[in-house]
């Protein structure tokens, strides 16, 4: 009782607890001033210990999916399959980029885009194998496909092929990725160097404050980090990286009476309305790289007002200006386009109207590569 009672033991514990917490107070003020947040995403148990995935990660159920979303774009492409090796000298590498559709939505990994082109075995002539990565990444916006292109440059590419659809031009939809917002000064040197047509930290976050950037204030990205490394284990012992439910709500086949798009009236799409300029610096940024530019395929409805939209996303006038602006551009500035909005069977999409099926998929990828 006396022991426990002992005034130089309990300052004793007192002056433990005081150096623990002046510790931990120092500790978050050197993490604070260094932030090595970015640096940390480097070291990744993928392409070591686990394999590397074949798409970026992305999940909203990582309790089935093995997977999750994060935006430290380091990580994520410390995960890829492309950061595992040196590129081959008989490989020819195509780097896909692009939306959901892309990435693969409801799709396992071995039936993407990607992985039905590399099922084709094609080769160039001069014996080179083709190899395609899935560099997609959900959610609309030329924006965050030219994030991603400034960081897949660095993999040695023999070719972009970069996939998109009218949804992905609008100003407004710009901004809008969270992974823009949570890498905001690797996009304002984009906007600045390309000059793009975008206000410069426009719809995304602040600066983060100091207590943000202390270990108790990045504690959620931090634990993000730890827990992509355990998802690892999963995804090499099962190859799962999407949680796909047997059964989702078709896409819509009878459409909305409204004959808009975005904030845009009929009767005319203008060019000044897209984000052209956004395909002209990732021509530009790729450099000696070809970029082949692709309209992907979408779903056309035939049910209630399909005479006035073709699909939720788009009405007639407003696609059919998009398609015909796409084709004077690409042509008067020599890029190279290629225009597969009905390159797949209706039947073939899912739950949107650019969300393929497994078989759709293989359709697509078997007249890409023709």
């Amino acid at each position: 009782m006396r022991a426990m009672n002992d005034p130089g033991k309990s300052k004793k514990i007192v002056r433990v607890i005081g150096k623990a917490a002046l510790l931990f107070l120092v500790l978050n003020i050197l993490f604070a001033v260094w932030f090595p947040t970015t640096a940390l995403g480097k070291f990744s148990a993928y392409n070591h210990i686990f394999p590397g995935r074949w798409r970026l990660p992305y999940g909203e159920n990582p309790e089935r999916s093995y997977n999750l979303s994060l935006f430290n774009l380091e990580a994520m492409f410390a995960s890829h399959e492309l950061a595992g090796s040196a590129k081959q000298a008989q490989e020819f590498r195509v780097i896909l980029i692009g939306d959901s559709s892309m990435w693969g939505f409801l799709l396992p990994p071995e039936e993407t885009l990607s992985a039905e082109i590399n099922h084709l075995g094609a080769s160039m002539p001069d014996g080179r194998l083709v190899r395609a990565y899935n560099l997609g990444y959900p959610v609309m916006s030329l924006t965050k496909d030219l994030l991603i292109l400034s960081r897949a440059l660095q993999y040695e590419p023999d070719m972009i092929v970069w996939a998109f659809t009218l949804e992905s031009f609008p100003r407004d939809k710009q901004m809008f990725p969270e992974l823009l917002k949570q890498n905001q000064a690797a996009v304002n040197d984009l906007i600045d160097q390309y000059q793009l047509d975008l206000e410069p930290g426009a719809g995304v976050n602040t600066d983060d404050g100091f207590l943000d950037r202390t270990i108790i204030g990045a504690r959620r990205s931090l634990a993000d980090l730890l827990r992509l490394q355990i998802y690892g284990a999963l995804w090499a012992a099962t190859g799962i990286d999407q949680d796909i439910p047997v059964d989702y709500t078709p896409r819509m086949e009878d459409l909305p009476d409204d004959e808009r798009f975005h904030d845009i009236a009929p009767p005319d799409l203008l060019p000044r309305d897209l984000s052209l300029d956004i395909l002209r610096a990732g021509i530009e940024m790729a450099g000696d790289v070809p970029v082949l530019l692709v309209n992907e395929p979408m779903f056309i409805s035939s049910g209630e007002n399909s005479d006035i939209r073709y699909n939720f996303y788009y009405p007639r006038w407003a696609y059919d200006d998009y398609r015909q602006i796409l084709t004077e551009v690409t042509e008067q500035n020599g890029w190279q386009y290629q225009d597969h909005w009905q390159a797949v069977s209706n039947q073939e999409f899912t739950n949107s109207a650019v969300h393929l099926s497994p078989e759709g998929s293989a359709e697509f990828a078997r007249q890409l590569v023709d």
